[in-house]
């Protein structure tokens, strides 16, 4: 089984690879932004599906890092690339400011104020906070990101660059979910009350999977204004949040390939029913409610973890 798994990942990620060859622009475009969303599903995953948070202002982080880009880009002509690590860390930090007051809340509670957190956010950058964000109209003019001086401007220049970093998330935060941090996130996710009792701090491990998850939705603001060259608040609306959180819940809560299924449906999929426009949307919504009532763990959810126990009589292990 596990054989059969590595090749069909294989064949995947050979088709990823050669998909610019044989597709056009549009196409190519299209599958640049289920790259994006993938990233940024993967980045709410650890919340939502990890440590079992509901979060349905993760758009707010996504915009800090566009923002944070955009400015410094414009004003002082810092390369967009260089504004990686810089955007992370004022996602990451907005995260931590933001969060460390509510982190105590559960459930709908906690669901409420992300969703509230993320209109602040959008109606602040649309009443052009301390003059720079640029209101209503947002920000023009971003740089197109440069590799070795050379500009990337052409889907197909796009394309490498978003899904190499898609191939970073995945290699990262599969090893985040199989260490200590990721078990306790998910024992946070099972029985709080269980895993406080086992010596977890919990309001610690919630706030640090905040931090990580805003981090990296920020580094995808950063592809996506430079991608652009424009951004604006409605960039960022409450609409982002939901098909986030949405494409996680489709593919599978807590499963890395799940996440990057649910980007290609949610994104992908209404592109080809783009002929039929009037009821692509119907179609799709009532495939939606399909899935949540007969495969309500998602397509692809992820396989249970295997815990070696100790042998004391052969001092081997076993699964």
């Amino acid at each position: 089984m596990k054989d059969h798994r590595k090749i069909i990942y294989g064949v995947v990620t050979a088709l990823l690879v050669m998909s610019p060859l044989f597709l056009n622009k549009y196409w190519v475009d299209v599958l640049n932004n289920v790259g994006l969303y993938a990233i940024l599903g993967l980045s709410l995953n650890i919340i939502v599906g990890h440590a079992g948070l509901f979060n349905l202002g993760h758009a707010a982080f996504y915009a800090v890092g566009a923002y944070t880009a955009a400015i410094l880009n414009t004003r002082f002509n810092i390369p967009v690339l260089w504004l990686l690590p810089l955007c992370a860390l004022s996602a990451g930090l907005f995260a931590a400011i933001v969060m460390r007051p509510i982190i105590h809340l559960r459930g709908d509670y906690l669901c409420i104020v992300t969703i509230g957190l993320g209109e602040i956010v959008r109606i602040a950058l649309i009443n052009d906070v301390f003059g720079i964000t640029g209101g209503a109209n947002g920000i023009f003019g971003i740089d197109r990101p440069t590799i070795f001086g050379i500009a990337i401007r052409r889907p197909h220049e796009f394309y490498y660059l978003i899904w190499g970093f898609v191939a970073v998330a995945v290699f990262l935060f599969h090893r985040l979910e199989n260490s200590r941090f990721g078990r306790a996130l998910n024992y946070l996710r099972e029985d709080e009350v269980a895993a406080e009792g086992s010596g977890i701090n919990v309001a610690h491990y919630k706030l640090a999977c905040f931090v990580i998850g805003a981090a990296w939705a920020g580094m995808v603001g950063v592809i996506f204004a430079s991608k652009m060259t424009i951004i604006s608040p409605e960039s960022f609306s409450f609409w982002e949040s939901v098909l986030i959180f949405t494409l996680i819940l489709l593919g599978g809560s807590a499963s890395i390939p799940g996440v990057i299924l649910g980007a290609l449906l949610i994104v992908g999929l209404p592109e080809v029913f783009r002929g039929i426009a009037n009821a692509r949307m119907l179609i799709f919504g009532g495939a939606m409610i399909a899935m949540m009532i007969f495969r309500t763990e998602g397509i692809l959810p992820p396989r249970p973890r295997k815990y070696a126990l100790s042998d004391d009589s052969s001092g081997e292990s076993r699964a």
